[in-house]
């Protein structure tokens, strides 16, 4: 008896997706609105009163000033300029230096012959010229033996404090993103010890950054990822002044360090027991969340829970955890969970 093939329905081809289809309903329009500066207001004498001290001291540090100028947008003057590099440090709170990508840098500026992209620099509390966003330009001009090198140079201190969001030279993981906010907010507390954490929201972006960044700071291994999550439904900025406030981020840095040791010892034993997964961490800490079924909708800025009482929560069921509670099947989701949002 002869055995009928079923007959496979013919794949479709794939459809392809062009740029145009995907951004469709994204268009960007330009504002109705006019704004910034016209040309005649943008020119600026260098012996100009809201520019002449910095001009000379430009000059006294054997820079040279190339041409002043107001920013068209903000309208704050400016000062195109070149500096010795040795006269010229990185702020205080920034991120580390990447040697690599330094090295890297420094063979792309010379395989280019020119020192395109100035530095952005401001005079710092030593009164010494500040770069808030050019370290590794600034190391690899080093690396090259430039005398001098091309800045744009801003009367406005308070600038470095800003520049963090506009940072683009080397892209930011949330290790880096964490420690230069914490320096930034150890520096304002020294400098501004009255100011509170909530004025600075914009510098810092977002209240888990600090809170990461303290412990960061103790142990740079730290699995922040993990955390991160819980953090950014549960953590906010205080009312409190910098001082007070980072006093208070200590205690619960140091609580999640504490959950963190925990999170360790569940891990140590679901492995004893066989299993073997990257995502045992990722599951061990989603298990003891306990925000992780709260939705928030758009635009609610008030906490899903109060930190204080999270981090309680969470160290109880950390201490609490049954390891015969966990099966493959569990970890499976995780795993295709993680996958959708890589």
């Amino acid at each position: 008896m002869a055995t009928r093939t079923a007959k496979r329905p013919a794949r479709r081809p794939a459809r392809k997706t062009s740029a145009r289809r995907v951004n469709s309903g994204r268009k960007l329009k330009p504002s109705a609105k006019v704004r910034g500066l016209a040309a005649a207001e943008i020119a600026l004498a260098a012996d100009h009163d809201d520019i002449r001290a910095l001009v000379e001291r430009i000059r006294a540090a054997d820079g040279v000033a190339i041409g002043t100028y107001r920013d068209p947008l903000g309208g704050r003057a400016l000062v195109m300029a070149t500096l010795p590099h040795r006269t010229i440090q990185p702020t205080p709170f920034q991120r580390d230096l990447s040697p690599t990508h330094t090295k890297r840098l420094s063979e792309k500026i010379d395989e280019a012959g020119s020192f395109l992209d100035p530095l952005i620099v401001v005079l710092g509390d030593d009164n010494n010229f500040w770069t808030p966003n050019g370290r590794h330009r600034l190391a690899a001009a080093k690396i090259l033996g430039l005398q001098h090198v091309s800045v744009l140079v801003s009367p406005d201190e308070t600038l470095a404090y800003r520049i963090l969001a506009l940072n683009t030279e080397k892209a930011h993981n949330l290790k880096d993103r964490s420690l230069e906010v914490i320096r930034m907010a150890r520096s304002l507390a020294r400098a501004q010890p009255g100011a509170k954490e909530t004025q600075f929201a914009a510098q810092f972006e977002s209240a888990e950054l600090l809170t990461l960044g303290i412990i960061y700071e103790n142990l740079p291994r730290f699995a922040g990822g993990a955390y991160s999550p819980l953090l950014r439904k549960i953590d906010r900025f205080s009312t409190r002044a910098l001082p007070a406030s980072l006093r208070e981020r200590e205690g619960y840095a140091a609580r999640l360090q504490a959950i963190d040791a925990e999170v360790k010892k569940i891990i140590a034993g679901l492995t004893a027991r066989g299993f073997k997964s990257p995502y045992l961490r990722n599951y061990v800490v989603a298990r003891i969340n306990p925000v992780r079924f709260k939705i928030q909708k758009r635009g609610d800025t008030a906490p899903a829970m109060p930190i204080g009482q999270a981090l309680t929560r969470m160290t109880a069921a950390a201490k609490g955890f049954k390891l015969e509670s966990v099966s493959n099947a569990d970890l499976a989701w995780v795993a295709v969970g993680a996958g959708s949002h890589e």
